[in-house]
């Protein structure tokens, strides 16, 4: 007897466990036992950004190629930098982003593909190099350009859910948003609308209030004086920044071309503006002021001051 019932209670066990085993085998993927923090338990997940086609990931992306500047800054304000093994030439913030001599203008699918990705992230006139990558299933991401800090946001958040990070990068939107937000309700409202020149390049080719740069310029109320010239980034003429004699100068060319306030003052005609006279020439960093990542918050600072400074005299 004393065998039988060991016997019986050996089968029993055994069905318990088969029981077991095959309960876990037949559990519906919503009842994953994945912690809810584990980031891989998001995926596979769809993303998309608007006018791009979708991308689906299969799993948690542990290789990823960054072949634009922005996307690198974004990727490692929201954590996902150690998944980053290798960014295009223009990358260089943060500086332990993996640098290399890739362009996102003109890499192509076999020089990507050798740094065996399991995603790349390129600006969206990259569309060759995502089929060439597509023939060899490694999804690319197509990052636009941004138009407003929403569109900016939007892109932060997409980078979040393609990445495993989405909490992370909603909270970096959410402080992005707060700091923004506070920098220009702080900052004095002038009487009357201020008019400015945002500076790309030396030659005059400036950004209208149609570009990102200008958009974030809108949020101080400001009159730009290339609006008239249409466009994104129309080149102006020294004539006519002179005639519009606007009340600041934003520098963005201090990196590149080595303009600063000095070198502002020092051209024919120049001295007469306002902006130069009052010492209202904000020199600008090239890359915070082209990108549309979360240095944004340094950016609206930077102009905030400018309108502050302004209106002191």
């Amino acid at each position: 007897m004393t065998g039988f019932r060991r016997l019986a209670a050996l089968l029993l066990a055994t069905l318990a466990l088969l029981a077991g085993v095959t309960a876990c085998a037949t559990r519906p993927r919503s009842e994953s036992t994945a912690p809810a923090e584990d980031p891989a338990s998001a995926f596979p997940v769809k993303v998309e950004l608007p006018g791009q086609p979708p991308v689906t990931l299969a799993q948690q992306p542990k290789r990823i190629v960054s072949l634009s500047p922005t996307a690198t800054e974004t990727l490692y304000a929201i954590g996902a930098g150690d998944q980053v093994v290798a960014v295009d030439e223009f990358s260089n913030f943060p500086p332990q982003a993996p640098r290399t001599d890739l362009s996102g203008l003109t890499a192509d699918a076999a020089t990507v593909g050798a740094r065996t990705p399991d995603l790349v992230i390129a600006p969206d006139n990259a569309a060759q190099l995502a089929d060439g990558l597509k023939t060899v299933n490694v999804p690319t991401l197509l990052t636009p350009s941004a138009a407003t800090l929403d569109d900016a946001y939007r892109q932060i958040e997409v980078l979040g859910q393609a990445t495993g990070h989405t909490k992370q990068a909603a909270q970096l939107v959410d402080r992005m948003r707060s700091d923004v937000d506070e920098i220009v309700r702080s900052t004095p409202k002038p009487p009357q609308p201020l008019s400015y020149y945002h500076e790309v390049s030396p030659d005059y080719y400036s950004a209208t209030s149609q570009s990102f740069v200008g958009n974030v310029y809108g949020l101080f109320g400001l009159a730009n004086i290339a609006d008239p010239a249409g466009g994104k980034f129309p080149q102006l003429s020294g004539e006519h920044i002179v005639q519009a004699n606007p009340n600041l100068i934003f520098v963005a060319d201090a990196k590149c071309c080595q303009v600063n306030a000095a070198a502002v003052a020092a051209r024919p005609g120049w001295d007469t503006l306002d902006a130069v006279r009052r010492g209202h020439i904000i020199e600008l960093d090239d890359d915070v002021a082209g990108r549309w990542g979360p240095r944004v918050v340094d950016l609206v600072r930077a102009i905030g001051a400018g309108v502050a400074k302004a209106q002191q005299g």
